[in-house]
């Protein structure tokens, strides 16, 4: 398993994607965070977080991997990707499929709007049934993570994200390339729809009809779970708590479902490395503070 994971890692650097060790059997970064950085060697002028030290070295990859049996994690940004992931929704309570479309339909319904092909890629499935496209970008492009911002199910990892590289293997199961072509750049179309930031709603937004979200929630929602899935170890639950509180209004004010907020929130937390456990509880937590204590929408 080491020299399949090494290997793993090895093939990522030669594309040029910058690798760091992933926990075994998990996602969340196997690097030191800042409360246990040493100050030595790259971290000598202060904490360097795990997108900062990824890296395309295959010394240091193998010096990395003879350790222990670590999955591969890609930081997109500093290689010059976009990710595009599509999620499979989770059953309800276990007791049959979610009403949402899944991530791949999403994507499908958001290129045939563009009138746009789906643009075909270098692709893996994920354990859970989901896909990971990769784009490639110009250097210098400044893209960042969104969650469910472009269509249902659909979230993407650029600066500030890590995507599981293929090879690796969880719980659920493995990541296994089903495309094996070259990477693509990312469409110019898509690019553009990710570049635009959304226009801040002013005036006070309509309710909704259940399901359904307003653009303020939604905008709010990328912007807190990019910063908890964008946190080193010391501050993230801190973090995860800030941000489902600061959502918590717009669940009281019929903005976005809550099971949306739990979700989104979820996937950052894990992404982060915290425990799947420790997640529920702190979205949990702050969710049930902030909708108790927040203002009307009227007077906020």
């Amino acid at each position: 398993m080491n020299n399949h994971l090494m290997n793993a890692a090895l093939s990522a650097a030669e594309r040029g994607w910058r690798v760091h060790p992933l926990r075994p059997g998990g996602k969340g970064s196997a690097l030191h965070g800042e409360r246990a950085c040493p100050q030595t060697g790259e971290c000598a002028g202060g904490h360097r977080k795990w997108e900062q030290r990824a890296t395309t070295d295959p010394d240091r990859i193998r010096q990395a991997w003879t350790a222990d049996v670590f999955n591969v994690g890609i930081a997109t940004g500093p290689s010059n990707l976009l990710v595009v992931d599509l999620d499979v929704p989770k059953e309800k309570d276990g007791k049959g499929s979610s009403d949402a479309p899944d991530g791949a339909t999403s994507f499908a319904a958001l290129c045939e709007r563009a009138g746009q092909p789906i643009p075909l890629s270098y692709t893996v499935r994920t354990p859970s049934g989901g896909l990971h496209l990769y784009y490639a970008v110009h250097p210098g492009t400044q893209l960042f993570n969104t969650a469910r911002t472009v269509a249902p199910n659909v979230d993407t990892r650029a600066w500030g994200g890590n995507i599981v590289a293929a090879g690796s293997t969880t719980a659920q199961g493995a990541y296994e390339v089903i495309n094996g072509a070259p990477v693509a750049d990312l469409p110019a179309w898509l690019l553009s729809l990710l570049r635009t930031p959304p226009t801040p709603d002013r005036t006070p937004a309509p309710l909704l009809i259940p399901g359904q979200a307003t653009r303020r929630a939604e905008v709010s929602l990328a912007r807190e779970t990019a910063a908890v899935a964008g946190m080193s170890e010391g501050g993230r639950n801190n973090r995860l708590l800030a941000g489902a509180r600061a959502m918590g209004r717009f669940v009281a004010w019929g903005e976005i479902t809550r099971d949306v907020v739990e979700t989104a929130f979820q996937a950052a937390g894990e992404a982060a490395g915290l425990s799947s456990g420790e997640c529920r509880t702190t979205i949990r937590s702050a969710l049930d503070w902030s909708i108790r204590t927040c203002r009307p929408r009227e007077t906020a």
